[in-house]
């Protein structure tokens, strides 16, 4: 091989190294979109944000949240199939990107179409039900609801979500059945059952400051164990129903990024779990800190994604092929 051969060859095998170091080097350079797949006003929205801003102080540039609330929080996953993998457009990954391709047609696979950049946190979901309900515990909501079949109303944050299945779930093995009402987010939800419009939400932690100045009844929590805001308030397990369901979330954007970004993006939003304030907001709405980094959270997608799977063929919920 000629001298210059060798120096083509050897040139093109470092171009992809070179290339990689120079976009470190100039990301970013101009303001980020961050999509926000909820509406506006309820606890995802204040923690997105609140993670957005934080991660713009380190990065350098602004980064803007967007709002795109709808189907079940997966519109933000969907905006990623049209935009540039150059680090620009990034978005929210809620547990239901790997859940609604199981129950209807998406356009988009969420572990062969996204990058799964830092997972960061995840959410405190609860049963809350309006002050003047007819029932003060979950086992005599239970028992209403057996006694007065299909009156039982409740309102979640979206067809297919976590705050959905979970109670859709619970209610399986409690041996009843209740009408569900799909809000687009917390905000909405909270919304309609402060109007009286619901007596009972399943919802993320948006309920925690509701509960707290009296104005809902916690009935009981859906993780592993009690939360330490609410020590007296029973988990749907402890209370007779092996039922229990934590939501981790993070920060993606489209397939095919450039590593090198991917890791200026993951060490800016690692710094925010850091920033007083982003902790301040995390603890407001009871959500704790659950860090992976790309490679974990990338794993932990294709575990999801299968599990999930398998969730709602239990529940009769699969898409028919």
């Amino acid at each position: 091989m000629s001298p210059r051969r060798r120096h083509l060859v050897a040139a093109a095998m470092a171009a992809p190294f070179v290339n990689s170091l120079r976009a470190q080097e100039r990301f970013p350079s101009r303001a980020i979109s961050l999509i926000c797949p909820w509406p506006p006003g309820g606890s995802s929205d204040a923690v997105v944000r609140a993670f957005g801003d934080s991660a713009a102080r380190v990065l350098g540039v602004p980064v803007i949240t967007e709002n795109k609330p709808g189907v079940g929080g997966t519109l933000g996953a969907t905006a990623m199939q049209q935009a540039k993998p150059d680090g620009y457009a990034l978005t929210q990954l809620p547990l239901g990107i790997y859940r609604l391709p199981h129950m209807q047609k998406m356009a988009f696979d969420p572990v062969k179409d996204l990058t799964h950049i830092v997972c960061l946190t995840g959410y405190t979901f609860g049963i809350t039900a309006t002050l003047d309900a007819p029932y003060k515990t979950l086992k005599e909501m239970v028992d209403w609801a057996k006694a007065n079949p299909g009156k039982l109303t409740y309102g979640h944050t979206g067809t297919g979500t976590t705050p959905h299945l979970a109670f859709e779930e619970f209610a399986h093995k409690a041996g009843f059945k209740a009408q569900d009402v799909p809000f687009k987010g917390s905000a909405e939800i909270v919304q309609a059952i402060l109007g009286g419009h619901i007596p009972v939400m399943s919802g993320a932690s948006e309920f925690g400051p509701l509960v707290q100045a009296g104005k809902l009844r916690l009935l009981a929590t859906l993780g592993r164990q009690r939360t330490k805001v609410f020590p007296d308030a029973p988990t749907v397990a402890e209370s007779g129903w092996d039922t229990v369901s934590d939501s981790p979330f993070g920060i993606g954007g489209p397939k095919g990024m450039d590593p090198a970004v991917v890791r200026v993006l993951h060490d800016a939003f690692r710094k925010t779990l850091e920033d007083p304030k982003v902790l301040e907001t995390l603890d407001k709405f009871m959500q704790p800190v659950i860090y992976m980094n790309s490679a974990d959270y990338s794993r932990y997608a294709e575990r999801t994604f299968e599990a999930e799977r398998a969730t709602v063929e239990r529940l009769g919920l699969a898409k028919k092929s």
